[in-house]
């Protein structure tokens, strides 16, 4: 298996926000890095060179091999934000029937602007998402 290319890196998450050209798409990071910050009570890190994320968690593939993630992450795309939260924990159904305007595709959520998610909501699927993560894997 090849080794993972997204590692935390000394990169600064500042820099890299502020080298987003979409202004809508700049100020929607900055408040998901703010929200992340409050819940993790942590600095954030580049992982690779475009995913900003706080804590780390390590995982086990089926084969064995382990990798580390972060706990929170997200990352700015062509036209949207993704965060990166847990496929399967209780509460992730419900709370996305009242997120907003998003779309899903596995672990991640892909949004246009944070005026398009309803905070509260987002904030709880945080932090369920880093509740489900501590208590099933270590750190």
């Amino acid at each position: 298996m090849a080794e993972l290319k997204t590692k935390k890196t000394a990169a600064s998450v500042e820099a890299f926000i502020e080298k987003i050209a979409d202004e809508s798409q700049r100020d929607s990071a900055w408040a998901v890095l703010n929200i992340m910050k409050g819940i993790e009570k942590s600095d954030a890190a580049m992982w690779g060179a475009a995913i900003v994320g706080f804590g780390k968690y390590t995982y086990t593939y089926s084969t064995g091999k382990t990798g580390d993630w972060p706990v929170l992450a997200f990352a700015p795309r062509k036209g949207h934000l993704t965060i990166y939260i847990l496929t399967k924990f209780p509460e992730r159904q419900e709370l996305l029937k009242t997120l907003g305007k998003y779309k899903i595709s596995g672990g991640c959520l892909h949004f246009k602007k944070i005026d398009d998610l309803h905070l509260p909501t987002l904030k709880k699927l945080l932090i369920s998402s880093r509740r489900h993560v501590l208590k099933t894997h270590s750190t």
